[in-house]
């Protein structure tokens, strides 16, 4: 046995033992280098050998970490199976119940989809708050163009580069929000009784959203790694108007659709003239070397509407979002006009200067690299404490995890129980209109990783057993 293979077993060892744990950095080659007398080169292939067999994944910019295929003892979640019939009894009142302490300290919050406030940059936003009194003519009191801010509109033209997106500023739109250019998207494609294919499970706003806006929702078998198929896009053929896809880790389930299947899905829906919305929320949180391209990257025909946001990566309350809407541009003008008149020039500006010089870049790393680390820490606990039948997603991006436990198992009703303990969880039933996924939850793993969130996990671990009990 050679001197790198004899170190690689020697942490292997370590990692099954359990002193190197799933989520934990390890040494640095540096520190190895010196303190087993060996070369760095040595180091070197033995953390290849471990990466090779799986025990450890490199993060750029971050080092080496243990990572969740070193623990297989929880299998990933099966690909849904919607059936697209009336949901026998829709619980609008559990979204409200689980909102209704959001903003509450005192409460462990695993239900929200949003990065703790201390990942953020306060600092240095305020400093381009300050700035943008000051670059704006109107010190930012007047109305801004119609179609937002320039200073914005260029740097996220800029920022696409990471994608292939080539756009200019004259190819986007800015919202107050994704959310908020989705709900143009759907009033500038949509009327009462349009047929709108989604993924299943997908994020509750979207569901509610075209609820209340009549349109008739079908869910799309989608698979917790690689979401939806072009087979199952080519299924619904003729049976729907428009699309919308989280192709970029997915909400709840963490998905993100390859390459390929994202190309074929658009030339698909092209061919039939189908609108594609694609919420692209999350696609600059990645776990791997680059970022996933999102279908945008793919479309030929302006038949794509690309949104985005800075609301889950920098400042959720300023409420700061884009869309590219291709060939729609002028429907979605009007309907800005309509409703909106102009955009909140400040907080867009200090969001257009904060994405100049890098900064956001160096803020994503960081972010990137804690949020990977978290959501090891979060399976591995859950491997450890959850319920046997337990299984889990495992994101390469985003913030959540989707959990699915035994069938007799309504986390619906386990919610208010759970709550007394100081912990809130979203329940499976939120993010679907059909009877299913009352067995399963989402969980946020953008939180500071502690000795006391780990046992809040524990917690909600023994009652989830109790209840299987």
């Amino acid at each position: 046995m050679t001197l790198y293979q004899e170190l690689a077993t020697n942490f292997e060892g370590l990692i099954h033992k359990g002193s190197l744990k799933v989520g934990d950095k390890m040494p640095s080659i540096r520190t190895v280098s010196k303190e087993y007398g060996v070369s760095k080169n040595t180091v070197i292939q033995a953390y290849l050998v471990l990466e090779s067999r799986s025990c450890i994944v490199s993060r750029p910019q971050a080092g080496f970490f243990v990572c969740e295929k070193a623990d297989q003892r929880l299998p990933v979640p099966d690909a849904s199976m919607p059936q697209n019939h009336p949901a026998d009894s829709a619980d609008d009142g559990l979204i409200g119940k689980v909102f209704r302490n959001f903003v509450n300290k005192e409460i462990t919050q695993l239900s929200l989809s949003v990065p703790d406030e201390s990942f953020f940059p306060v600092a240095r936003l305020n400093k381009c708050l300050q700035k943008a009194t000051q670059t704006l003519s109107s010190g930012g009191t007047g109305y801004d163009d119609i179609q937002g801010n320039l200073r914005l509109r260029k740097n996220v033209a800029k920022w696409s580069f990471t994608w292939s997106g080539n756009l200019g500023t004259k190819d986007l739109v800015t919202t107050s929000g994704a959310m908020h250019a989705i709900s143009l998207a759907f009033m500038a494609l949509t009327r009462p009784g349009t047929r709108i294919a989604v993924e299943s499970p997908v994020y509750f706003g979207i569901l509610q959203l075209a609820k209340n806006m009549g349109l008739r929702v079908i869910e799309l078998p989608t698979h917790p790694v690689f979401g939806v198929s072009p087979e199952d896009i080519k299924a619904v053929i003729g049976k729907i108007d428009i699309c919308l896809l989280v192709s970029n880790f997915n909400n709840p389930l963490g998905s993100c659709m390859p390459e390929e299947n994202k190309r074929e899905i658009v030339q698909i829906l092209a061919r039939h003239g189908i609108p594609l919305i694609e919420d692209d929320l999350y696609g600059d949180v990645y776990f791997g070397a680059n970022r996933p391209k999102p279908c945008k990257a793919f479309d030929q025909e302006g038949m794509v509407l690309w949104c985005g946001s800075v609301s889950k990566t920098l400042a959720p309350g300023y409420r700061v979002g884009w869309m590219a809407p291709g060939k729609y541009m002028r429907d979605i003008l009007k309907l800005k006009l309509f409703h909106s008149v102009s955009g909140t020039a400040l907080t867009q500006e200090a969001i257009g200067l904060f994405l100049e010089n890098d900064r956001y870049e160096r803020h994503l790393r960081l972010l990137r690299k804690t949020l990977h680390a978290n959501s090891l820490h979060f399976i591995r606990t859950i491997a450890d404490h959850f319920p046997a039948e337990t299984r889990v997603s495992r994101p390469q991006g985003g913030f959540v995890l989707w959990v699915e436990l035994a069938k007799k198992v309504d986390t619906g009703k386990l919610f208010d129980p759970v709550l007394s303990q100081g912990i809130s969880f979203a329940p499976g039933r939120m993010f679907t209109l059909q009877n299913q996924f009352h067995h399963c939850l989402r969980l946020n793993y953008g939180l500071p990783w502690s000795e006391k969130l780990e046992q809040q996990l524990m917690v909600l671990g023994q009652l989830l057993k109790g209840d299987v009990r």
